[in-house]
């Protein structure tokens, strides 16, 4: 072995064995997204349907693939997880590496490919679980790590989700919410209030799911960007018991 070489390997194996760090890998994507998407039985299948196809046309379209390749780095880590009971959240896309529009619209025909993976409660705080989960076992080093929950109901079942989202910030992870208000009006201000943080955070809302297309769109842009969306005014605290809650 030649001596450098031999030097090398030494100096390494000194560090490993006296327990210091080593040094961090550079970043090789300029962000690691977890699209977590909500399939608890209060979604059907025409609204499945309609969040699937969300995601699969943000990623054919042209300003999100040209974000993509405008970062410094010029490409991200994209997987899709499917969430709702406590034991089921199901990877049903991979990590897969995006750098150009083929790997998009590969990207794209994997999400439409899925099939409905539960229809269970609402476990928020486990799909947050599985999803930092998700992130540890990144292929590349990224710049920025983000947690995207879409959902249309409160936690109903598991961790609280605040506990589990102060978790992943306090690692370092950003998680940004889609609120679907279709069956609960309020749901805005308890993503905001227990799903949203970490650096940069930011929530959006839409009203049904046939907004939910192009709310998927922007949202995904600005994450790509790390541009933060113009939010209206904050929603009054709602109560825990979701038929005591409603809006003047």
């Amino acid at each position: 072995m030649p001596i450098a070489r031999t030097i090398a390997l030494a100096a390494f194996a000194t560090l490993a064995v006296s327990g210091l760090a080593l040094p961090a890998r550079a970043a090789t994507v300029d962000l690691a997204l977890v699209l977590a998407v909500d399939v608890s039985e209060s979604v059907d299948a025409e609204e499945y349907e309609l969040q699937h196809e969300g995601i699969a046309k943000a990623f054919e379209s042209a300003p999100l693939i040209a974000a993509i390749r405008n970062g410094r780095n010029g490409a991200i880590d994209v997987l899709v997880m499917e969430w709702s009971d406590r034991d089921k959240q199901v990877v049903t896309v991979d990590w897969t590496r995006i750098a150009d529009a083929a790997g998009a619209a590969r990207f794209a025909a994997e999400v439409r490919a899925t099939q409905r993976s539960s229809n269970g409660l609402t476990a928020i705080g486990d799909a947050l679980d599985a999803a930092g989960e998700a992130l540890a076992r990144l292929p590349d080093a990224a710049a920025r790590r983000v947690i995207d929950v879409s959902g249309d109901g409160m936690a109903n079942i598991g961790p609280p989700p605040q506990q589990v989202r102060d978790r992943l910030v306090a690692e370092g992870v950003t998680i940004n919410g889609l609120a679907i208000l279709k069956h609960e009006p309020w749901l805005d201000g308890y993503y905001d209030q227990n799903v949203v943080g970490g650096r940069g955070g930011f929530l959006m809302q839409v009203e049904d799911f046939a907004s939910f297309i192009a709310a998927m769109r922007q949202k995904l842009l600005n994450e790509v960007t790390a541009a933060r969306p113009i939010r209206r005014a904050a929603v009054p605290p709602c109560p825990v018991t979701p038929l005591r809650c409603s809006r003047s």
